[in-house]
């Protein structure tokens, strides 16, 4: 009698122990996603027109759309091959919010070069050649970095015999995974329409 009873105690405990296990359990899935819900510091960079209130408008999505910020890094005495000037904003904002933030960025047309962990992933050099300062090569540029997908790295015109003759340009140009393919694409349409020639690609960013 005395061995039956102390069994069903000892079950009874067992019992006790795995349900305060599970509860525990349970209890950390639940503070984990509440984690996940909670505010992180992000890193944001852009490339903006060296304008009045270009900062300005570019801050203005991160407050709407719910973000804290936390710090902000103008570089105005560098600029990009394309004369704009690189910005790096740190906020602060749960990870839907950030996504938020980024999608309300691009839609007002804010050129973001990295957020968070997504970064250019792949790289193509390609050469202009033809009348390149003739035909506008600020508009050239500039219609290049309109896919938001694409960013030019780094950028060298090479013109020896001056503005009205043939001049060539080694374009660096980062892009997002996938997105090479429709980067050459606008520029071969550019070239066609501007009348210049197309070298591409040069691999591994050789001259």
């Amino acid at each position: 009698m005395t061995s039956a009873l102390g069994s069903d105690s000892e079950s009874d405990s067992e019992a006790e122990a795995d349900s305060e296990q599970t509860s525990r359990s349970r209890g950390g899935v639940e503070e984990a996603g509440d984690a996940d819900r909670d505010p992180q510091p992000h890193t944001i960079r852009l490339e903006l027109a060296d304008e009045p209130g270009q900062l300005l408008a570019a801050l203005e999505p991160i407050s709407e759309n719910g973000g804290n910020l936390l710090s902000i890094f103008h570089e105005r005495g560098n600029v990009t091959p394309r004369g704009r000037i690189p910005v790096e904003v740190d906020v602060e904002a749960t990870p839907d919010r950030f996504d938020g933030i980024v999608a309300a960025l691009r839609e007002e047309g804010v050129n973001v070069v990295q957020a968070g962990a997504e970064h250019y992933a792949e790289e193509v050099v390609v050469l202009l050649v033809g009348h390149l300062v003739d035909t506008d090569l600020s508009d050239t540029l500039r219609r290049v970095e309109a896919n938001s997908a694409t960013s030019i790295a780094d950028f060298s015109l090479n013109a020896p015999e001056g503005r009205s003759d043939t001049s060539s340009a080694r374009l660096r140009m980062a892009t997002r995974a996938g997105e090479t393919a429709a980067a050459l694409d606008v520029i071969r349409e550019i070239a066609a329409e501007k009348d210049l020639h197309v070298v591409e690609p040069l691999a591994g960013g050789a001259v």
